[in-house]
């Protein structure tokens, strides 16, 4: 029993020191970075309620490139503009491949989606799809109608609730709407019903969440993978997987109905795959499962708020930093507003704006958002100091490559912090501050070349949905502006507004945002 226990405990130790000989063997030199322990690396450093505020303070002892060891994960963590320039576009082609993660690879159908497959012939014929038939600019504009609707909507409820004159819970409400926004152009129905359809969209919906951020020892510690099937994770990905495929399968079915049946209704992006599919006009032959990954990709980027009681509870952890981000729009929405509220000087300028437009009309529509530029430099500013996905998508090195005098193997992901980046003060002046006029009359954008502000991502791996992210927030911002006068509840100061972040991949805030509003 001695020995066996003795063995035991030498496994371990065997497994890190087999580890670092790979990594290290006197034939390249590994950026520096905190030590870890013998097994698990830092897994067990991480703070999962700050992460990347961590990794921020980091990098201040050990530079704007650190290297990390997840298990048997090597990992790189860039801190600054310059640095992140190296990876995501003078050597964005060694890094263009992601982590192959259990529970993604399952439910991505062997990553058949855009934002987990591999880089590869087979994921640049999807990014071609994607640029030219659902994230182009002609296909976002034809779903302006929706976004238009739903909006003059939320700005009905709102109206509604601020005669009462209690606080107002923006959070809740702008989840809904980018939500439904979502729903709506994705598969052409919003769940917004009380049904038992609604109820089981919640539980695949949490379920795919639950998933996709969990934590498999496989991913991590590949010698314990028995302890997966143990635990039950193996049975509940499973699980998970056939309900995402039945009720995936469900949706294109009803698609395929109305078209047989003549029904004319607007175009969601079921029926343009379906059409690709029928017409064969792509060089990938696309199957049911390619539709279905696709339509897995849009559940993950929904609000968890909505994710039902009887869903279970979402992990916030660590782990999540490995997921595609989720319900960014409206993540991005309440950071807005509470910056607004705290800055009247800038909530101020920007009500100006916006109510100089046309006071007749009972919302302002897309076609406003041109003349409307200190709006786009206020969601620039909330973009620095609040990226949405803070660690961006994690990258991985595809071959090896130099970075100054470091050489990064295959296998190695890499983890951007664009939330310290929006922070470096070698690339801002006062970069703590809230101030939107830095980027009136500055050439700085957030579409991928200018990498002190990259909330999207950039070079190979760029988000293709920033054209559609980038309308849905400023339409919204401009109405919530333009309709109500906002203000902090009685009792409180603009101090007692928390700017606290839940865990997770998405910077959310911790507390729901409530506020009170009088129609202007």
């Amino acid at each position: 029993m001695t020995m066996f226990l003795l063995l035991l405990l030498a496994i371990p130790i065997v497994f890190f020191v087999l580890q670092k000989l790979k990594q290290s063997g006197g034939r390249f030199q590994l950026p520096p970075g905190p030590p870890g322990l013998p097994f698990v690396g830092n897994l067990h450093q991480l703070d999962k309620s700050a992460l990347c505020r961590h990794l921020w303070q980091l990098s201040k002892i050990y530079g704007p490139l650190m290297s990390l060891q997840l298990g048997s994960r090597p990992i790189l963590v860039v801190s600054s503009a310059k640095m992140a320039k190296q990876f995501l576009k003078t050597h964005d082609a060694q890094f263009a491949g992601r982590p192959s993660m259990v529970g993604q690879l399952k439910l991505s159908y062997n990553g058949l989606d855009l934002a987990f497959a591999p880089f590869d012939d087979y994921w640049r014929e999807m990014r071609k799809i994607c640029n030219l038939h659902l994230f182009s600019a002609k296909r976002v504009q034809s779903f302006r109608s929706i976004r238009e609707d739903e909006v003059s909507k939320m700005i009905k409820k709102i109206n509604k609730l601020a005669s009462d004159s209690k606080p107002i819970n923006l959070s809740e409400i702008l989840l809904s709407l980018t939500n439904t926004i979502i729903c709506r152009i994705a598969i052409g129905k919003s769940y917004d019903d009380e049904s038992c359809e609604k109820s089981r969209f919640h539980y695949v919906l949490g379920e795919i969440q639950e998933m996709l951020g969990g934590f498999f020892f496989s991913d991590y510690l590949p010698c314990m993978s028995w302890v997966d099937k143990l635990t039950g994770q193996s049975i509940r990905l499973e699980r998970t997987f056939k309900a995402l495929d039945g009720f995936s399968q469900q949706v294109i079915d009803e698609h395929l109905i109305d078209k047989k049946s003549g029904k004319i209704g607007g175009e969601d992006i079921i029926d343009v795959l379906l059409q690709l599919k029928d017409d064969g006009s792509s060089t990938i032959k696309l199957s049911m499962d390619h539709i279905k990954a696709v339509l897995m990709s849009v559940f993950f980027q929904l609000p968890k708020k909505w994710v039902g009681a009887d869903a279970g509870n979402i992990s916030d952890n660590i782990y999540d930093i490995f997921a595609a981000g989720t319900d960014t729009n409206a993540a991005t929405l309440v950071w807005i507003m509470t910056e607004l509220v705290k800055n009247s000087e800038a909530m101020k300028k920007i009500q100006d704006e916006v109510r100089n437009i046309d006071t007749e009309k009972e919302i302002l529509y897309e076609t406003d958002l041109q003349h409307l530029p200190y709006l786009e430099a206020i969601v620039k500013e909330t973009w620095r100091l609040h990226p949405p996905a803070p660690l961006l998508v994690p990258h991985e090195t595809i071959q090896q490559c130099t970075i100054g005098p470091y050489t990064i193997q295959p296998k190695t992901i890499v983890f951007v912090n664009a939330w310290a980046i929006g922070r470096d003060p070698d690339s801002w002046e006062d970069p703590e501050e809230f101030l939107p006029s830095r980027f009136i009359n500055s050439s700085i954008d957030f579409k991928g070349q200018n990498f002190e502000l990259i909330p999207f991502g950039a070079g190979r791996r760029i988000c293709p949905g920033i054209h559609l992210g980038v309308v849905m927030v400023e339409l919204a911002l401009a109405n919530l502006v333009r309709s109500f006068n906002w203000e902090i509840p009685f009792g409180l100061k603009k101090e007692d507004i928390d700017t606290e972040v839940r865990p997770g991949i998405t910077m959310h805030k911790k507390t729901p945002l409530c506020l009170l509003a009088t129609k202007y």
